[in-house]
C-alpha cells in the first residue's frame, strides 16, 4: 500500500509540474503547423519577385525560386542538418558543454543512413525529429529566397542552384551552428543572442546576395556611363506588394517556429516556453512586439518615402530589426526600433545603388543591413540579460561587443562564401547569361512558357468587351 501511494503522489506531482502545458500531440502539432506557414514565404517571395520582374522575365524569376526551395530540402536533408549539430562549437567539432552538439553526436542523430537514420526517416516513436528537421529546413530555404530576389533578371540557372545551395544548406547552417545553439561558441563564449535570426539567416543571406552581385554585375541599361542609376520597373507593383505581404503573414510561423515548446524531454522546461537559448518568452509576447514591429517599419518607410513598395519592405525590415530582442524588448521599444529601421531603409539602399551595385528587390538592404542593424542594436537596449539559460553569474550576458562580434562574423558567413564561390562559377562561364539572352528576355530563351500569352493592354488602352 505505501508504495501504491508514493506511485500515485509521485504522479500528481509530475501532473502538477505540467500544470498549464500539453502533451507530446501537442509539440508536435505546433512546429507541424510552422512548416505550411513557412512556405507561405515563399509564395510571398515567388510573387514578390516575379512581380519586380519585367515581361520577359517574369518566369524565368519564378522557377529559380521554385527550384531554390526544392534544391534546398534534399541537400538539407543530407547534410545541412548535420552540419548544425556537428559544429556549434567550431573545428573540429568536439562536444559542448550542454552535450547536444559536436561530430559524434551529430552522426548518431543526423544521417540519412545508418543508426541515425531511425531519426531520419518514419519511426512512430519519434514525434520531434522531423518536424524540427521541417522547421530548420524552411529557415534554410528562406536564406535562398532572400538571395534570389536580388540577382533577377541575368543570372543563369544552374549557376544560381549552386548557390542556392552553398547558402542554405551550408552557410547559414554554420551560421546558426554557431550563434543559434546552446552549444554555440558565440553564445557560451561572447553572449550572442539572436532570439528571431535577424543576423544568421537575413544578415547572412543578405550579405551573401552583396557577394554574388559583385561578381554577376548590373542587368544592362541598369546604369549609365557617368555612373547614374536608371529605375527598372517591374510589370507589376500590385503583384509585389501582395508578395511582400505575404512574406509577413509567414513570418508568423517562421517566429512561432523559435519557441521551444515546454513538456517534452527536449525542452528547456516543462512548465513553460523558452527561446532556442532557454531564454523566457510566450507567444502572447511575441504578438504583441511582431505587430508593433510590422506597423512601426511600414510608418517609418511611409514617412520617408510614400512609395508602397519602400513601405511593405519596411514591414519586413521591421520585424527583422526587432527579431533579434523579440523576447526581451516591450512594445513601444519594439515599434520605435522598427519605425528607425523604416526611414533607413531607403536611404541605405540608394548608397548601395550609388557604389554599382544592382540589387533589384533591395534585399542586401533589407535582410543583410537591416539584419545586422538588429543585431547590434539589441547590444544596447538588451545589454545585461542573459544570453542563455542557467544561473546568473553563471552564464553569458548580451552585451554590445558580443553583439558586435556576431554581426562581423554573421556578415562574414555570408559575404566570403557568396563572393568566393560566385566567383568561381563566373570563371567558369556559369555565373550569367549572354547579353544577348538578357536582352531578349530570359523567358524567351530558358522557359518553355510565356508568363502572358495573350499580352497586357499597354497603359491608357482600353479594351472593348470580347476584345
Amino acid at each position: 500500500m505505501e508504495e501504491q501511494i508514493a506511485e500515485l503522489t509521485a504522479q500528481i506531482a509530475a501532473l502538477q509540474s505540467k500544470s498549464g502545458t500539453t502533451n507530446t500531440m501537442f509539440a508536435e502539432t505546433f512546429y507541424y503547423l510552422t512548416i505550411p506557414l513557412m512556405i507561405i514565404i515563399h509564395a510571398g517571395f515567388l510573387a514578390y519577385e516575379m512581380g519586380a520582374s519585367r515581361l520577359k522575365n517574369v518566369l524565368s524569376s519564378g522557377v529559380k525560386n521554385i527550384l531554390a526551395f526544392a534544391f534546398m530540402i534534399p541537400t538539407f536533408y543530407f547534410f545541412g542538418w548535420w552540419v548544425y549539430w556537428g559544429f556549434p562549437t567550431g573545428l573540429p567539432g568536439a562536444p559542448g558543454p550542454a552535450g547536444i552538439s559536436g561530430v559524434e553526436y551529430a552522426n548518431g542523430i543526423a544521417w540519412g543512413w545508418g543508426e541515425s537514420a531511425q531519426y531520419m526517416g518514419p519511426n512512430i516513436a519519434d514525434q520531434a525529429s522531423g518536424v524540427f528537421f521541417g522547421a530548420f529546413a524552411l529557415f534554410a530555404a528562406t536564406t535562398a529566397s532572400i538571395m534570389s530576389g536580388a540577382v533577377i533578371e541575368r543570372i543563369q540557372t544552374v549557376g544560381f542552384v549552386i548557390l542556392a545551395v552553398v547558402l542554405g544548406s551550408f552557410a547559414w547552417v554554420v551560421a546558426a551552428a554557431w550563434g543559434w545553439h546552446a552549444d554555440g561558441w558565440l553564445v557560451t563564449q561572447w553572449g550572442v543572442h539572436d532570439f528571431g535570426a535577424a543576423g544568421l539567416v537575413h544578415a547572412v543571406a543578405g550579405f551573401f546576395a552583396l557577394g554574388v552581385l559583385i561578381n554577376l554585375g548590373p542587368r544592362i541599361g541598369k546604369f549609365n556611363a557617368d555612373g547614374s542609376a536608371n529605375h527598372i520597373a517591374g510589370h507589376n507593383m500590385p503583384l509585389t506588394v501582395t508578395g511582400l505581404m505575404l512574406i509577413i503573414v509567414g513570418f508568423w510561423g517562421f517566429l512561432m517556429a523559435c519557441v521551444i515548446v515546454p513538456g517534452e524531454a527536449w525542452s528547456w522546461f516543462a512548465d513553460k516556453p523558452s527561446t532556442i537559448y532557454g531564454t523566457p518568452i510566450t507567444l502572447s509576447a511575441l504578438s504583441f512586439n511582431i505587430l508593433m514591429a510590422v506597423a512601426g517599419g511600414i510608418i517609418g518607410a511611409w514617412v520617408l518615402t510614400r512609395d508602397p513598395f519602400w513601405m511593405m519592405s519596411g514591414a519586413l525590415a521591421g520585424i527583422i530589426s526587432t527579431a533579434s530582442g523579440l523576447d526581451i524588448y516591450f512594445p513601444a521599444l519594439a515599434f520605435i526600433i522598427a519605425f528607425s529601421a523604416g526611414v533607413i531603409l531607403k536611404p541605405c539602399a540608394t548608397w548601395l545603388e550609388k557604389r554599382g551595385i544592382d540589387d533589384a528587390v533591395g534585399a542586401v538592404t533589407v535582410h543583410g543591413t537591416i539584419g545586422l542593424y538588429g543585431v547590434v542594436l539589441l547590444g544596447v537596449f538588451g545589454a545585461g540579460f542573459p544570453a542563455l539559460q542557467g544561473a546568473a553569474g553563471e552564464v553569458p550576458t548580451i552585451s554590445l561587443m558580443g553583439q558586435i562580434v556576431g554581426a562581423v562574423v554573421f556578415f562574414l558567413l555570408g559575404f566570403v562564401p557568396g563572393y568566393v564561390v560566385s566567383f568561381i562559377l563566373k570563371m567558369f562561364g556559369m555565373l550569367r547569361i549572354p547579353e544577348g539572352a538578357e536582352v531578349a528576355g530570359m523567358d524567351m530563351v530558358k522557359v518553355p512558357a510565356e508568363g502572358y500569352p495573350e499580352g497586357i493592354p499597354a497603359p491608357g488602352v482600353n479594351l472593348a468587351p470580347g476584345e
